[in-house]
């Protein structure tokens, strides 16, 4: 419900700054999700559910197509419908948003930064951008920038292959080089 009412509070906002009809915006964003908590169809998936259900009790056709399209299962026809796309995106992208407790998250974080240190050469290594992205310094001097290159590959692939984890994680592989003198 936490995630419905964000939902519906920035599709208001948006609705807002576009000139948009605020009350159907707001409306479809906190329906969008609805066809999740109806039992019967489970065979369908729930955007389309949402989508008939509001239907049947004669919600606005906008507001309709919104729910039924948010996940791209039928062609949106307002531009209510990538309103209420975007705006469940950025809901469902914060830490936390998909019912991942504190502990989990900071969990997932800190075994893909292990997972990176786990690689010769790496110095330190950060997971930022709540875990989309993993930043991993390299010691200069035991890694080419032929292999830093090979590292960041070599790294994503590990993390496809051993890790669970939502959307997608950039890593970046830093080599710095510095030399230092002193004019006296």
């Amino acid at each position: 419900m936490q995630h419905s009412r964000e939902v519906a509070n920035l599709c208001a906002i948006m609705a807002t700054e576009l000139g948009l009809n605020v009350k159907q915006a707001k409306r479809a964003g906190l329906l969008h999700d609805i066809g999740k908590v109806w039992p019967e169809e489970l065979e369908k998936p729930h955007a389309i559910v949402g989508m008939e259900l509001a239907q049947k009790y004669k919600e606005h056709a906008i507001v309709c197509n919104a729910i039924g399209a948010h996940h791209d299962e039928i062609e949106m026809t307002s531009i209510l419908s990538p309103i209420v796309q975007s705006c469940d995106a950025i809901s469902g992208a914060r830490p936390g948003a998909r019912r991942e407790v504190m502990e989990q998250y900071i969990k997932r974080l800190k075994e893909l930064e292990e997972l990176a240190m786990s690689f010769e050469g790496v110095e330190k290594c950060y997971a930022i951008q709540a875990g989309r992205e993993l930043r991993v310094i390299v010691d200069a001097e035991k890694a080419t920038d032929e292999r830093a290159g090979q590292l960041s590959f070599d790294i994503s692939q590990k993390i496809e292959r051993d890790m669970q984890y939502p959307g997608q994680i950039k890593v970046t592989v830093i080599r710095e080089m510095r030399s230092v003198a002193f004019a006296k």
